[in-house]
């Protein structure tokens, strides 16, 4: 490991201009590369006390034995030559975004004669035409196949064409209409080329003047009476209908643009884009990238991603707009950069409303789907549980890999209904029927700690109860299932490991918790949001897991697992209460009545919808009556929209809301894991 003071540049040598600047490691491998507006300003930031470094940069600076910088004229310069040096280096530490799959193409050889149309993957090919990515080649082909019918241009390959050329007969699709055969000559070579940019303007967008020509040219052979020509190009027309039918219009203005959101944890990011042409989705193409620079930001992260994407793509792949969900911090450079590629002004925004702002949530949804599915594909694979569960045995010096695991997390407003959550992950795998729920009792106001502390008393001293309620010389864990329900009794096994959602003073008070009941034998640790570290009792320092480790992405699962269990519990209890007071203003209604009315709509967001004729009808209710619970539940709500602003979890800083459903939850989890505690 190296020392930075030892190869720190001299006070004064760096220069305060733009630049682009590396670090190498012993060997001269380039293992970072960056830009700045000011080289001095931002080289000095790594050559700071070392506590004072995020994590992984930490590790950049110690791994690192030299550091090198480039002046350039100005940003636009260091854009591109950062991106030809990442390019160039490869450097580890840079953000990388890989595919996580390979996309098919629609493209078109403009390199040949006669042009072809044909379904490709991989890297793109000089003289070719690309269009997409899309999602599956056989949406490629069928899409082809009707167009065909209307832009009957060459498809076949290299060696069919020159057989066929050879015979002087045509193949199958030239004799059904969906080739112009130009390898018998049967259209020139400049006939065949408008054909193929005719079909090229209708992919890239150009639909509604090629559809208006074809109307046009239909009506015109109806009124000469040449009704076979006016039958085939209504046929035409119907074959264009369908194969737009297969892309929706999702933006009113016609526009071009690409959409790029990203859903991101401390270790790894997912970037998703939609690529829109002429208002309609064209294609679309997703990315996992490590984020080895643990400092960067949303913003830095969507300028990196820009750079990668459109560095030497042809004019016409970059679009006139990029919606982005975070604008980049060098966004006039950039912008200068993208425009200069293009040869035309190219804009980066961030949507505000209507249509954009729409799209931009369900690339955003598809990111988180991308990414969640990145981090639990790999729970189906049993070795690589098996591997990650002994990586945290090995971590944590553990006596034994911990089957079984057991992960709390606290959720409150304000210090008001707060709520935990208990969720047990069993061989890998979440064990749903063993999730449960608390609402803390003991502890007043915002306290984290204490009700920690609470949650794991009451939680093993069910334990303690179910081991004493065992006969003297008995094996506890022999005696596992309830003779009156045939099932497993709640809190009779104990976990390999408890991990709590916090640092330091979550896992002394935990371990404190324990020992006091006597289980000091049960491991604990903690794992904080912020550095993703594992914080082990009475410990200095945390246990720093490989950003790659099996280990950890099961430990984040758990502890992801645990904050959606009770951030759910925290809001079902929240609405009810809200219930409760709205319904205490309505004159006459008793106990009975309102848990009639809980009982039966459950939250107030489906009060707010029911109608008087719906209230009335359940038991105990008059016409009156309804009347009265209807304006009250309504008079609540306009009073709310007006006045109050959005609630804030404070631990999380998540804005909360009665109508917003948490993401990932269904009803069926609802069903099975939302259990009571039975304290």
């Amino acid at each position: 490991m190296a020392d930075p003071s030892s190869y720190r540049p001299a006070p004064g040598s760096i220069p305060d201009s733009p630049g682009v600047y590396r670090f190498s490691d012993a060997s001269g491998r380039v293992i970072y590369v960056g830009k700045a507006k000011n080289l001095r300003a931002r080289l000095s930031s790594y050559f700071q006390d070392l506590v004072n470094l995020h994590p992984r940069t930490q590790s950049m600076v110690t791994t690192a034995a030299k550091v090198d910088w480039t002046v350039v004229a100005n940003e636009v310069e260091s854009l591109q030559l950062e991106y030809s040096w990442i390019k160039e280096y490869d450097p580890r530490f840079n953000v990388k975004y890989r595919d996580d799959k390979s996309y098919p193409w629609l493209a078109i050889s403009m390199n040949e004669e006669y042009p072809r149309v044909m379904v490709g993957r991989g890297p793109k090919k000089k003289g070719v035409r690309y269009f997409g990515p899309y999602s599956h080649a056989w949406a490629i082909r069928e899409t082809v196949d009707l167009l065909l019918r209307v832009f009957p241009m060459r498809s076949c390959s290299k060696g069919v064409f020159n057989r066929h050329r050879q015979i002087g007969r045509p193949c199958l699709l030239g004799y059904i209409g969906k080739c112009a055969a130009p390898c018998t000559g049967q259209v020139s070579q400049e006939e065949h080329l408008k054909i193929v940019e005719d079909f090229s303007a209708f992919l890239s967008g150009q639909t509604a003047t090629y559809v208006r020509r074809l109307e046009k040219e239909m009506k015109a052979a109806a009124a000469e009476l040449e009704y076979e020509r006016a039958a085939k190009i209504r046929d035409d027309l119907g074959a264009l209908e369908k194969a737009l039918a297969k892309n929706a219009v999702v933006l009113g203005d016609g526009t071009d643009t690409d959409v790029v959101a990203l859903s991101e944890d401390p270790l790894e990011v997912a970037v998703q884009i939609f690529y829109v042409r002429g208002g309609r989705i064209r294609g679309q193409r997703g990315w996992i990238a490590d984020k080895a620079d643990g400092t960067a930001t949303t913003a830095d992260l969507v300028e990196r991603f820009i750079q990668q994407m459109y560095a030497g793509e042809s004019t016409d792949t970059i679009p006139r707009e990029i919606l982005v969900p975070t604008l980049p911090e060098d966004l006039d450079a950039l912008t200068d950069w993208l425009s200069g590629l293009r040869g035309s002004r190219v804009a980066i925004r961030v949507p505000q409303r209507g249509d954009k702002k729409d799209l931009m949530a369900t690339v955003e949804r598809n990111a988180l789907q991308t990414l969640t599915m990145h981090k639990t594909k790999r729970a189906s694979d049993l070795t690589t549980r098996n591997l990650a569960l002994e990586e945290i045995q090995a971590a944590l010096d553990l006596p034994e890999a911990p089957l079984r695991l057991e992960c709390y997390d606290v959720s409150n407003l304000q210090g008001t209904e707060v709520v935990a959550s208990m969720v047990v992950f069993e061989d890998g795998l979440p064990r749903k029927s063993e999730y449960r729920r608390f609402v803390i009792k003991g502890v007043e106001g915002q306290n984290d700690v204490a009700s920690i502390a609470e949650v794991l008393t009451r939680r093993f001293k069910r334990l303690l109860d179910e081991r004493a309620a065992t006969p003297e010389g008995e094996d506890p864990t022999a005696n596992l299932i309830d003779p009156e329900t045939g099932r497993a009794k709640k809190f009779v096994y104990a976990p390999g490991l408890v991990v709590v959602d916090g640092g330091p003073p979550q896992v002394a008070a935990a371990r404190q918790a324990m020992d006091e009941l006597g289980l000091g034998d049960i491991p604990v640790c903690g794992l904080a949001k912020r550095l993703e570290e594992v914080w082990l009792p009475d410990d200095e320092d945390p246990v720093i897991f490989s950003r790659t480790s099996e280990g950890l992405y099961l430990l984040q699962r758990l502890r992801d697992e645990a904050h959606r269990f009770a951030i759910t519990h925290h809001r079902n209890r929240r609405s009810k209460s809200m219930v409760e007071s709205v319904l205490d203003e309505v004159p006459g209604l008793g106990e009975v009545r309102r848990k009639t009315l809980l009982r039966h709509f459950g939250s107030l967001r489906k009060l707010r919808q029911a109608s008087v004729d719906e209230v009335a009808e359940l038991p105990g209710f008059g016409r009156r009556t309804a009347e009265s619970v209807v304006l009250a539940v309504n008079s609540a709500a306009t009073k709310a929209d007006t006045s109050r602003a959005p609630s804030v979890n404070t631990a999380t800083g998540e804005i909360l809301d009665d109508d917003v459903t948490p993401a990932g939850v269904t009803d069926g989890d609802l069903a099975t894991a939302d259990r009571p505690d039975g304290d």
